[in-house]
């Protein structure tokens, strides 16, 4: 007995107390003050002390590099995962409540408040909507090169509410000021203030909140790998309940109590939301920053111009590498047979054979294997990057030519008049119903299939939203094509709920295509480029904008060249043919599908590998 408690005593690592299933750390050096307790616990069957193996003090860390508020390695059981999840979900909510009150119905603020002509005010729209899904990118460089994702939505949402109640305080200065020739100039100028405020702060909130999310998830571990999957949804999903309430309730608050009650309740919860993300900093898991993400790539292009003459070695191992892969010390990243030529940036000069060694040199000269892959990362990311600027036009449709459409149909429903814009709706109870479909049912059921544990691969995600938009296109064309035949016949118009299916069927596509983006380029993104990774996923969808607006006024300039047609999209939609410009999109819509098909075959993903 003696010799069991000696032995005991004797051993490293932390001590135990109670059996070995329960793992309850003791924290008292010296447990047993008196010795013949101790004798006594010794005589039981199963011994009230225990130390911890090396395993499993090891398994109660994260193993993808997290740490915690203070520096320290991420207790698993403590911090992170869904707890921390929760508070920014709710910090997304706030923000996109305030997004969608200013989007939805900008264009009447700035009619009808600022006097802006039609033309003007829909310029402005699309110029402030295409800058919100910009400056992501400055948000993102911030987050991955000098402050990390937490402090950048921090001082981004401060940014973002004094652009609130700078927007709020100019839908007050009519009633606060007296009337003059004036006050219209300084209401407008402090409108475009707080707009651009808002436009600054959005830039480093929408690309960080998701980042953040995903990393309080364990990349090693496979049931949270599991979960961080289903975190994009849940993202998705709170997202789209803030763009509902803000379509239906503060609209109808901004005009019929008035624009400043209409921006000041969303600032209000934004500041609530503020103040719930700082007080939740104990609980978030952190990653480490691994300087400028950028920086990396300009040299890794710089050093293989540079070395362009150079012939490169045909074992990969004898380039310069580095052990393991920035920012994830349990992973180290081999040299890809792709994109060979920026391989030259890793040949060690002079090269003497000895591999994986090289002498002290510029690294605009010598680069490591791990950087030229982060830039291989990123071209193999491209294809499907562009493929998802004509998805995202698609889904344009739904504020320019559906509501076009939509305004030449019956809008009476039974006593009530529907407004097109309203059909919008159709889309956003679309996402939140089939976000909780595809998480409790699809998923279980096509891992049944596929083995593979998100249920469908990225990939074969991103490949469904983008067929049903396809599907969406066509049924927008067969629609229009009908509306056309009953109105050149004198017959009643169709009704307006005939486009519901068309929002519903955009909305599905989004839970598969728009959250699989946000998705896939978390995952695929460099190791120290997440928060940028998901900045381009957002240039994506400014990108589908601008595109789509491209493509409109192409569009009108071709159909109408010679100036005696109306062209396929005329003020009087009933004298054009704009299904002839839908049936246009399915069929860009369909080669785009068959691109994406051809490629995601041949798609590679990233190459590190768990040392």
């Amino acid at each position: 007995m003696t010799a069991r408690l000696s032995s005991w005593l004797r051993a490293d690592g932390p001590l135990f107390i109670g059996s070995p299933s329960e793992k309850q750390v003791c924290k008292d050096p010296y447990p047993f003050n008196n010795i013949p307790q101790a004798m006594e616990a010794a005589d039981e069957e199963m011994p009230l002390i225990h130390y911890l193996s090396p395993e499993d003090e090891a398994s109660q860390y994260t193993s993808d590099g997290t740490l915690d508020v203070n520096d320290q390695p991420a207790l698993k059981q403590r911090i992170g995962n869904w707890r921390a999840c929760f508070i920014i979900l709710g910090t997304e909510f706030t923000e996109s409540l305030a997004f969608f009150a200013i989007s939805k119905n900008l264009i009447t603020y700035l009619m009808s408040e600022l006097h802006e002509r039609n033309v003007d005010a829909a310029r402005d729209v699309s110029t402030w909507i295409g800058s919100c899904f910009l400056t992501p990118l400055i948000g993102a460089f911030l987050a991955d090169t000098y402050w990390g994702a937490y402090k950048t939505i921090v001082v981004f949402l401060l940014v973002y509410t004094v652009g609130m109640l700078t927007l709020t305080l100019s839908a007050c200065l009519p009633y606060a000021m007296d009337d003059s020739p004036h006050n219209g100039g300084i209401r407008g100028a402090t409108a475009y203030l707080g707009l651009y405020l808002v436009v600054l702060g959005s830039g480093g909130i929408k690309p960080c909140t998701s980042s953040l999310g995903a990393e309080q998830f364990d990349s090693t571990d496979m049931t949270e790998r599991v979960t961080k999957a289903s975190f994009f949804n849940w993202y998705y999903f709170s997202i789209n309940i803030g763009s509902l309430l803000s379509g239906t309730v503060i609209v109808w608050v901004q005009e019929n109590i008035g624009w400043g009650v209409g921006f000041a309740v969303p600032m209000v919860f934004m500041v609530f939301g503020l103040a719930a993300f700082v007080a939740g900093r104990k609980v978030y898991r952190y990653k480490k920053l691994s300087g400028s993400p950028l920086t990396r790539v300009a040299q890794v292009v710089v050093a293989a111009v540079r070395n362009c003459h150079l012939q490169l070695p045909e074992d990969t191992s004898a380039l310069h590498h580095d052990t393991f892969f920035p920012a994830e010390p349990n992973f180290k990243t081999e040299a890809a047979r792709q994109f060979r030529f920026f391989d030259k940036a890793a040949i060690i000069l002079p090269w003497t054979g000895e591999k994986g060694t090289a002498a002290p040199s510029s690294p605009w000269r010598l680069c490591t294997v791990s950087q030229v892959e982060e830039l291989k990362m990123l071209l193999r990311m491209l294809p499907v990057w562009a493929t998802m600027v004509l998805f995202f036009a698609v889904t344009s449709q739904m504020s320019s030519t559906f509501i076009e459409q939509g305004a030449a149909m019956d809008d009476r429903v039974g006593p009530f008049t529907f407004p097109p814009a309203s059909l919008a709706t159709f889309e956003v109870i679309s996402v939140m119903v089939c976000i909780p479909v595809y998480d409790a049912v699809l998923v279980p059921l096509a891992r049944r299939v596929t083995g593979n544990d998100r249920g469908l691969s990225q990939l074969q995600r991103l490949g469904v939203g983008l067929a049903l938009s396809v599907i969406a296109m066509v049924y927008a064309a067969l629609l229009e094509a009908r509306r056309l035949v009953l109105a050149q016949a004198d017959m009643p118009a169709m009704n307006i709920l005939w486009q519901a299916p068309v929002f519903a069927v955009l909305g599905a596509a989004e839970v598969f295509a728009t959250i699989g983006i946000l998705e896939f380029f978390y995952d695929q993104s460099p190791d120290g480029m997440k928060s940028l990774g998901n900045a381009f996923a957002q240039l994506s969808m400014a990108a589908g904008s601008y595109f789509n607006s491209a493509v409109l006024s192409a569009v009108a300039a071709t159909t109408t060249a010679r100036g005696v047609e109306p062209g396929w999209i005329p003020d009087d939609l009933n004298e054009g043919h704009l299904d002839y410009f839908f049936w246009m999109m399915a069929a860009l819509s369909m080669v785009n599908l068959l691109h994406f098909v051809h490629y995601s075959i041949r798609y590679r993903g990233n190459n590190r590998t768990a040392s």
